[in-house]
């Protein structure tokens, strides 16, 4: 039986062979021993702990969050609550106050007719006296009466606008024709058609008046004067 002799050159080689599949080996294991990641799957432990202190820090945000919406629910129903109980107090007012003007309206209606009861009185006994003592002293009853209401109504405020001779108040009064007089002032109240009448500074009704005009014009007063 023959046997082969291995020559010198090939067993060298296989050697190198062997060598270089042995520092192949040991790289690819080199890396695997740095790699963060394991072999088997497994975090380093400066990474694992990254995500233990992570996760209860997500955990305590939902809590919290739920809080604040609670308490911001709480808050939005307060201001409700505030709201329509001052709601319901402006209305309460609102109404209290509209019949307390309605009272007041009223009592003033009171007054004014309780104060004129005693001249429908008067005006009852003037018509009574003439139906039993003739006329004769009919038109003296009724100007009695007259001067009576209009007292009354005065005390309470009542002002009467009858301007005869005075110069033309255009806030007071409504000419309804115009008199040619050459000696009297121009636009002086020449007569009076109709009363006007007034409470305090407001106009109720205007008096119908007539006008002059033709004459000199009314000289002007210290205060007129003094505007200009």
């Amino acid at each position: 039986m023959t046997q082969s002799t291995p020559t010198p050159g090939r067993e060298a080689a296989g050697q190198s062979g062997a060598a270089a599949t042995d520092a192949t080996q040991a790289n690819a294991a080199a890396p695997a021993a740095n790699d963060p990641v394991a072999a088997d799957g497994e975090a380093p432990v400066e990474d694992a702990v990254e995500v233990v202190v992570e996760g209860p820090e997500g955990t305590e945000a939902a809590p919290v969050a739920e809080e604040l919406l609670l308490k911001a629910q709480a808050e939005v129903k307060d201001w409700q609550d505030k709201y329509m109980r001052l709601h319901a107090e402006w209305d309460t007012y609102r109404r209290r106050t509209a019949e307390q003007r309605e009272a007041e309206k009223a009592r003033a209606t009171e007054k004014l007719v309780t104060s004129l009861l005693p001249v429908l009185d008067d005006f009852e006994r003037t018509i009574a006296y003439a139906e039993q003592h003739g006329e004769a002293g009919l038109l003296d009853g009724v100007k009695a009466v007259s001067n009576k209401l209009g007292h009354t109504l005065e005390k309470d405020g009542l002002i009467t606008i009858d301007p005869v001779g005075e110069s033309f108040d255009a806030l007071e009064a409504q000419a309804v024709a115009t008199v040619e007089d050459a000696e009297a002032f121009d636009e002086t109240v020449r007569e009076v058609y109709q009363r006007g009448y007034k409470m305090g500074s407001k106009v109720l009704r205007p008096a119908m008046v007539t006008v002059t005009t033709g004459g000199p014009k009314r000289p002007k007063t210290p205060d007129e004067g003094s505007d200009q």
